[in-house]
């Protein structure tokens, strides 16, 4: 299983249990307002009103579930762990590092050494968070007897000579230079605890220094939260937050429609459209949330001729490919990862369609006839439909295109390493972080087998540059470089789509799934 896709496909999964659970607990929103509830910003008396329980419905992981932060996989997982903890930062919209317990950073002349601030916060039982907390919390992730989310995030930083200056400042000491070390503070699931902690602590009470405080948890099945009055950032809105665990899409739906809950966690765009606008329900869309992409491995025929990848660019109808597969639920890609993100290349020309181009690369390629194999599988909502689809486009260039299903469980092991052509997606990430996890010479995750040392080095020049619109500029020159050659057919950019009751308001409209804004439970308010 791949990285961040894997978190992703985690969401489609079903567990044991979860839909019994509606009928003993109601299920919480972090709901919109499109008709008369607007974007967050007021309530029906134009502001925010306190009190109430929010209850939200997510997939859940059965009794396996936990509330150790540094194990969060699952939405679910994710979502209790942000009412509960704190990072040190966070994404935003633009999935720009936004400082959430540091108040500050500044890194040495040689990008190496970064002094990170805390803020003034304190956990539940009244602590201060501390520098010792910090380093407590990243040496447990970076156990090499776990398997902590942050891990392989925490990698660059070297935590033997990492310090604690005073009671607020810490000392990072890195591996090598790194302009872009706040994403590293904001990676998913590292969060800071209160130094140690064990693994017992979390699922009987766990202590954070996050807006809610723990009341109960039932593993695959229910966990309630209440406000933290002497939350740093201010106290949440809603008395209390309670996440039910309801495993099924329709599960969630029928929740939302009966008045269980208010909030329901990753709907599909069939259910989006059929809802949409009608009254009874709201409709959250989170745009750019999930790359929806075709990838080929250049290191192999026929895709290590990259005019037959040029061709295939070239082949897709990206518009047919959002309205079948995603029933319109998103915006067509540019062979690039993260449109709308910070450093993304937004000044290269949206590719179409052109099929008399892609037969003409195709014939110089001495590949007219050409067949291949396209991987695929149910992993993943709209997988099957695009690989459909694709085929029948890459008829139309005389390309026979056999499509091949996978298995759901051992998909993204499968797709690593084997074949030559595969349906993919990205969950939301740094475009920085996506270039290193997946298109680095030694990245793990290298889907597509891009393997250029010189690429490499465009990378490491990056994070060399303190200057950010010179290193934007070298981010720029890799992306124009995919954009000719590259192995990601990225066609469209998924919707994320949330149901909320009418009642709720403070639901941001503009972050993609797993970041800041995302199920931001403490901003949230009932009318």
């Amino acid at each position: 299983m791949q990285d961040y896709p894997g978190l992703l496909r985690r969401g489609f999964l079903t567990a044991a249990s979860g839909i019994g659970a509606l009928a003993l607990v109601g299920c919480g929103s972090d709901g919109s307002g499109s008709g008369g509830s607007g974007n967050g910003s007021e309530g029906g008396d134009g502001k925010p009103r306190r009190g109430g329980r929010l209850r939200a419905a997510f997939a859940g992981g059965g009794a396996s579930e936990t509330l150790d932060p540094h194990l969060a996989n699952l939405f679910a997982d994710v979502a209790r762990a942000k009412a509960l903890f704190d990072k040190l930062a966070d994404y935003g919209d633009d999935l720009s590092a936004q400082p959430r317990l540091a108040a500050g950073w500044e890194p040495n002349a040689g990008l190496d050494r970064w002094k990170v601030t805390l803020r003034k916060a304190d956990f539940h039982d009244g602590k201060p968070v501390t520098a010792e907390d910090v380093l407590f919390s990243y040496r447990r992730i970076a156990d090499p007897e776990k398997t902590f989310r942050a891990k392989a995030s925490l990698e660059p930083i070297d935590l033997k000579a990492s310090r604690a200056v005073d009671e607020r400042t810490v000392e990072f000491v890195l591996k090598r230079p790194t302009a872009e070390f706040p994403n590293v503070l904001a990676a998913f699931g590292a969060y800071i605890v209160p130094d140690g902690s064990s693994a017992a602590d979390f699922d009987k009470k766990p202590v954070g220094s996050g807006p809610f405080r723990f009341v109960s948890f039932a593993p695959g099945r229910s966990a309630v939260f209440r406000r933290n009055d002497d939350h740093w950032e201010g106290a949440p809105h809603l008395d209390e937050v309670e996440f039910v665990v309801a495993n099924e899409e329709s599960a969630r739906v029928n929740a939302l429609l009966g008045g269980q809950v208010e909030y329901a966690h990753e709907l599909n765009p069939t259910t989006a459209r059929a809802h949409e606008g009608k009254g009874r329900i709201e409709i959250v869309r989170l745009r750019n949330s999930a790359m929806q992409a075709f990838a080929m491995k250049t290191d192999r025929a026929p895709f290590d001729d990259e005019r037959v990848r040029e061709a295939f660019f070239l082949i897709a109808d990206r518009q047919e490919l959002i309205d079948g597969a995603l029933s319109g639920a998103g915006v067509v890609g540019n062979d690039l990862f993260g449109k709308g993100y910070e450093y993304y290349a937004d000044d290269l020309p949206q590719r179409d369609q052109d099929l008399d181009r892609a037969r003409s690369l195709l014939k110089k390629a001495g590949a007219e006839k050409l067949k291949v194999t396209l991987d695929t599988s149910a992993v993943a909502a709209g997988f099957t439909e695009a690989a459909s689809i694709f085929r029948d486009q890459a008829a139309e260039a005389g390309v026979t295109v056999d499509v091949k299903m996978g298995s759901k469980d051992s998909y993204w092991a499968d797709i690593l390493d084997s074949g030559t052509l595969c349906c993919y997606r990205s969950g939301a990430m740094p475009i920085e972080a996506h270039l290193s996890q997946r298109l680095l010479t030694d990245s793990t995750t290298n889907a597509t087998k891009w393997r250029h040392k010189d690429f490499d080095a465009l990378y490491q020049q990056a994070q060399a540059t303190k200057d950010e619109k010179e290193r934007a500029a070298v981010f720029g020159r890799m992306q124009r470089r995919l954009y000719a050659e590259g192995g990601f057919l990225v066609w469209g950019f998924a919707d994320w789509i949330i149901g909320t009751a009418r009642s709720v308001r403070g639901v941001d409209r503009k972050a993609p799934a797993n970041t800041l804004d995302w199920a931001r439970f403490d901003k949230v308010w009932l009318a």
